[in-house]
């Protein structure tokens, strides 16, 4: 979606990044699996709704470094390309990619074809959030547990179980104040409705067809109340009207937001 907004969109572009064609080569990928996304009436909320997510935490990020932050956790990293294409500000930071095993190794491929050199301030860690800790997997490298981080969480939570997210939020609470979460999450099937149902319920089956069933879905008064629970000592909810406002209006290209997938921002 990134890739294709490069080219397909106009200007001003929500996301500028001339990194991502590089890492993936639209006019290669299946058709089967492209046609019935690109094609579907809602494509453009969808690709909107991709796009506004990432934006939105690494504007998190820049404000979260002018107050000192210099740790950035990218949880379930994919293609993403911050990393990259990083500004001048993001020099001080240290950018932590965790990623399954498969995946990573796809993307370090990529990035190698490509003749993209990874930065100094990047640490590459697979990982597998179902089966492996965090705070054990970071235990081998420089990260500071006695420091604040930032942590993006993007286009992840619906493909792991309920321990698994709850998990990985208690493991950002143990980190000291200040520490921060951007994450996104899928709305529950039945609180969709028009085209967009139709769309969330095609990603649902080509997810599972490629063995990456969607298993944790939120409303968010349920999600904002367990946050809270938790500990967590602020929460926003960055709602679909928010996001509108700030990135998509007045724009003549025809992106409109999505309502079924939101984030959430929690600071320790």
């Amino acid at each position: 979606m990134r890739a294709v907004h490069q080219t397909l969109d106009g200007e001003p572009k929500i996301l500028a990044d001339p990194i991502v064609a590089k890492l993936v080569d639209v006019d290669t990928l299946e058709p089967s699996w492209l046609t019935p996304i690109l094609g579907h009436p809602f494509a453009k909320q969808w690709r909107a709704g991709f796009l506004v997510r990432s934006r939105y935490a690494e504007d998190c990020l820049a404000a979260a470094a002018v107050r000192g932050v210099s740790q950035y956790l990218i949880l379930g990293a994919g293609l993403d390309t911050f990393a990259y294409r990083q500004p001048g500000w993001a020099a001080t930071i240290h950018i932590f990619e965790l990623d399954h095993p498969a995946t990573q190794s796809f993307k370090r491929e990529r990035l190698a074809k490509s003749n993209i050199a990874p930065p100094g301030n990047l640490t590459f860690l697979p990982i597998d959030f179902e089966t492996t800790s965090l705070r054990q997997v970071l235990s081998s490298t420089k990260f500071r547990f006695d420091h604040a981080a930032f942590c993006a969480w993007l286009g992840v939570t619906q493909y792991l179980t309920d321990s698994a997210i709850d998990a990985t939020l208690t493991f950002l609470l143990s980190l000291p104040r200040g520490s921060e979460i951007v994450f996104s999450f899928i709305l529950p099937q039945e609180d969709l409705s028009g085209v967009e149902a139709d769309a969330v319920a095609t990603a649902v089956r080509k997810s599972a067809e490629v063995g990456e069933p969607w298993l944790s879905r939120f409303r968010p008064p349920e999600l904002i109340a367990r946050l809270r629970r938790m500990g967590f000592s602020e929460v926003f909810h960055f709602t679909p009207e928010e996001a509108d406002a700030r990135y998509l209006k007045d724009r003549q290209d025809g992106l409109t937001g999505r309502h079924g997938e939101q984030s959430m921002r929690a600071v320790v």
